[in-house]
């Protein structure tokens, strides 16, 4: 009678588990997704997803021209710095290009961006403060980094570091810009 008993008990459990409803969410990156159902379906669904969805994703993060935050806030600790009025150089500008110069600006608005401090876009006024030359000078240098596809001009007039020029701008000068003032 025990037996009987415990079989019943576990067909009744069972089920119960079949019968309620089960929601999961599950965020990945930037992607998410819910399933809602039975224990039973969910557990394929998220089964699924994770067999056939997160390779997926790996595929495309391989082509996705992405920028490492923490990173970058690294490469550029003791150049750059977000203070509450906006974002400064910590070295002297005559150690570096103008393009270096500008660069840095449009690269610490970004940052002071992500972490919330700052506007990501500079004018072409806080650009030729920040460069301390001539509108002339800043225009041309400007147009420089546009065509070599580091910034971009908004359509507002007003202008912003691309991903592509983070990322080369990390990956190549900030290096020679850690020599230049290693000497």
């Amino acid at each position: 009678m025990g037996r009987r008993r415990s079989a019943d008990e576990a067909q009744r459990r069972s089920s119960v588990i079949k019968e309620e409803q089960v929601k999961v969410h599950i965020k990945y990156q930037d992607f998410e997704q819910t399933f809602t159902g039975d224990v039973n379906q969910v557990w394929i669904s998220v089964n699924r997803f994770f067999n056939e969805m997160v390779p997926a994703l790996e595929t495309v993060k391989k082509v996705l021209l992405t920028v490492d935050l923490e990173g970058l806030i690294e490469d550029c600790k003791n150049i750059i710095a977000i203070a509450p009025e906006g974002s400064v150089l910590l070295v002297s500008r005559s150690k570096l290009t103008d393009s270096e110069t500008l660069t840095l600006h449009l690269l610490a608005a970004h940052i002071g961006n992500k972490l919330g401090h700052t506007k990501e876009v500079l004018t072409k006024e806080e650009l030729q403060a920040g460069l301390g030359k001539s509108a002339k000078i800043t225009s041309t240098r400007l147009g420089e980094l546009i065509r070599d596809g580091y910034v971009i001009k908004t359509d507002d007039g007003n202008y912003k570091i691309t991903t592509l020029g983070i990322r080369q701008f990390q990956e190549e000068a900030l290096p020679e810009i850690r020599q230049k003032l290693a000497r």
